[in-house]
């Protein structure tokens, strides 16, 4: 979608480590370019080498969903959310904003999650570490609003993808569906491209006056 847009993307995942990865993933989506390094200094140092201007930071961490009772999380899992889901974005953060309150325009869209609306047993981990990274941008918003910089949150859930909502699972089986049917009043999975049209308004700055928003992306629920 940001592509369509007209956007020129650098991409950064954890498995573009491997060049042949990277070639495939470009090919697929010409236009974009890949970065293959994987700290936050090392990101920006790279992007900023292809890009020097960047005008809009997407956050879209993804980190594995641990199903644990509360007193049984283990603390090295906590830590990895932590470090994955809020330090990560929140370092590359710091990277971008300095020239970005410069030019006094930039937009932030952090993909954070609806699941702290209704906290479901045995997430407590994934579900306090993304409330604690929707909380950082709103208070990332009301500091860089004066810098003429916007910050959203958009707020999936019942969102497909293979790490969380499993296709064999969720749209092929026919449990699955009727599971998802009965939980979402739309009462289907979002869809990507839906998902992705809401960041790429987001990003477009079409509308600047929106700002420190949290966008919920769940087809009704809860």
């Amino acid at each position: 979608m940001l592509l369509r847009e007209g956007h020129q993307l650098v991409c950064h995942d954890q498995s573009f480590t491997d060049h042949a990865v990277r070639a495939q993933f470009m090919r697929e989506h010409p236009g974009t370019v890949c970065v293959a390094a994987q700290e936050p200094e090392d990101i920006y140092r790279e992007a900023t080498g292809t890009h020097p201007t960047i005008d809009a930071f997407v956050s879209n961490d993804a980190h594995p969903n641990t199903r644990s009772a509360i007193e049984e999380i283990r603390l090295d899992d906590l830590r990895a959310t932590f470090e994955a889901v809020l330090v990560f974005p929140i370092r590359l953060t710091q990277l971008l904003l300095p020239a970005m309150k410069q030019r006094r325009a930039g937009t932030f869209v952090f993909v954070t999650s609806a699941r702290p609306r209704r906290p479901e047993p045995g997430f407590a981990t994934p579900t306090s570490v993304r409330a604690a990274s929707t909380a950082f941008a709103m208070a990332l918003a009301k500091e860089t609003a004066p810098h003429g910089i916007q910050v959203n949150v958009a707020a999936p859930n019942y969102l497909y993808s293979e790490m969380y909502y499993p296709r064999a699972q969720f749209i092929d089986d026919a449990e699955g569906r009727q599971h998802i049917a009965r939980a979402v009043p739309a009462g289907r999975l979002g869809t990507p491209e839906e998902f992705g049209e809401l960041v790429a308004f987001l990003v477009s700055g079409r509308s600047p006056f929106t700002t420190g928003q949290v966008i919920d992306f769940t087809g009704g629920w809860p």
